[in-house]
């Protein structure tokens, strides 16, 4: 099968009765509202339909509000002046310089700043395109993308604001403030405030306003932050693609491709040490609010990070995933991810659990919408898997605690998605 032949379904999600046939998958802008392709059991369109813009609109509106919102409270803090009145020694009363580490020279910075936030939302955003080759899903791609974004705002949001209240000296702040300790101030000596009266405040600076600023802001690093927050990001996106800790086991260059975007951020970070921008702290609180953010958003908008099983599954707005409570083919992600290996991609290799977690152990069963007349608290009480295994009768309501995923609204699944 070459490389850019469209994959295809599985007709039945049934677990049971599955025999691997397949239906044409349609591309990812195609449209999926007419066909076999939209539906999979009884007429229910499938969860990996594409919407229209208008549904679109209307699943992430709030979303793109939000991140308005916190980019705009973001700049403002960020343009600000550093909130405290920050106190620090200059020279001893013979001269020593009495913090070597702020008297660095100021230099030119190896990444700048508007090159590291690219580069973090950039070439995510890339790989997400390029592995749509094959798992073309709308849903997938958008998922990806809304998720990064979470990311990359709430990180830059959250560092900003330590940077205003807390912040700190750079490496070259003596060379950027220029002190000037006036004769009125030092009658015998370096004579200021503080414990031996060697400490000074900015009033003594007579370097550049901004670059002072700048200078009083060191901690925690902007560039660590967002090149942590967005590389992180699509290094638990390609393990859940690549399955890479997963069931099988994989070929090695998979190893080194999910680590890749590891090592960019830890470049992009350390360059920060070389340039005399950050010391080693601000550099590791950075990558600590990046790294948190990159799990939580990918937590946010995938079923899962860790469970091989799930983590490539996109998760829908308003409407639970159901673990353990069928195969995806019949929602449609059966097919999103990357690697066609070890029947990843197929049926056999999404319609399986196994692996302890959030889910429960042995064959998923069917999706709750997929049943018809089943007598669901018979069946749970037949494979033990309690809330899990629960079926939805001809109702649409289950007899045990299992939640009926039907679309509230519409036969397409645009309204739920995001």
């Amino acid at each position: 099968m070459g490389f850019f032949n469209r994959r295809t379904a599985a007709a039945d999600p049934n677990t049971t009765a599955a025999t691997g046939t397949h239906e044409k998958k349609p591309g990812i802008f195609s449209k999926r509202n007419h066909g076999a392709a939209a539906t999979h059991h009884n007429g229910t369109p499938a969860w990996n339909t594409r919407p229209t813009f208008g549904q679109w609109i209307k699943a992430t509106a709030l979303d793109i509000i939000t991140m308005a919102a916190m980019g705009a409270i973001g700049l403002g803090v960020y343009m600000a002046h550093p909130a405290p009145s920050r106190s620090f020694p200059v020279i001893f009363s013979d001269g020593e310089i009495v913090y070597p580490e702020f008297a660095y020279p100021l230099r030119n910075e190896i990444v700048p700043i508007w090159a590291a936030a690219l580069m973090a939302a950039l070439i995510p955003i890339a790989v997400f395109l390029i592995c749509q080759i094959r798992i073309r899903s709308f849903w997938d791609v958008n998922n990806a993308t809304i998720g990064l974004l979470y990311a990359l705002i709430t990180a830059a949001v959250f560092q900003v604001f330590v940077k205003w209240l807390i912040g700190g000296l750079r490496p070259h702040f003596l060379a950027v403030c220029k002190p000037v300790i006036p004769q009125s101030m030092r009658p015998q000596g370096n004579v200021a405030n503080g414990y031996r009266q060697i400490m000074f405040d900015r009033s003594i600076c007579t370097g550049d306003e901004k670059e002072i600023n700048d200078s009083l802001e060191s901690m925690p690093s902007g560039h660590t932050t967002a090149a942590f927050a967005g590389f992180v990001y699509l290094y638990l996106y390609l393990n859940a693609k690549l399955k890479v800790f997963s069931n099988y086991h994989p070929a090695m260059w998979k190893l080194i491709v999910i680590y890749a975007p590891i090592l960019g951020a830890c470049l992009i970070g350390g360059a920060l040490t070389i340039d005399e921008y950050h010391n080693w702290y601000d550099i590791l609180a950075g990558a600590v609010i990046g790294t948190v953010m990159a799990f939580s958003a990918y937590r946010m908008t995938y079923a899962s990070v860790w469970d091989f099983r799930f983590n490539h599954i996109p998760l829908v707005r308003n409407a639970p995933f159901i673990y353990g409570a069928g195969p995806s083919t019949f929602d449609g992600f059966h097919s999103a991810t990357f690697t066609r290996k070890a029947g990843w991609g197929e049926h056999d290799g999404s319609a399986w659990g196994g692996a302890p977690g959030d889910a429960a152990d042995g064959p998923r069963g069917n999706m709750a919408q997929a049943a018809g007349a089943v007598d669901s608290a018979a069946h749970g009480a037949a494979n033990g898997r309690g809330t899990h295994g629960g079926v939805v009768g001809t109702g649409g309501h289950s007899a045990g605690h299992s939640i009926d995923r039907r679309p509230v609204a519409g036969s397409r699944m645009g309204e739920q998605m995001v």
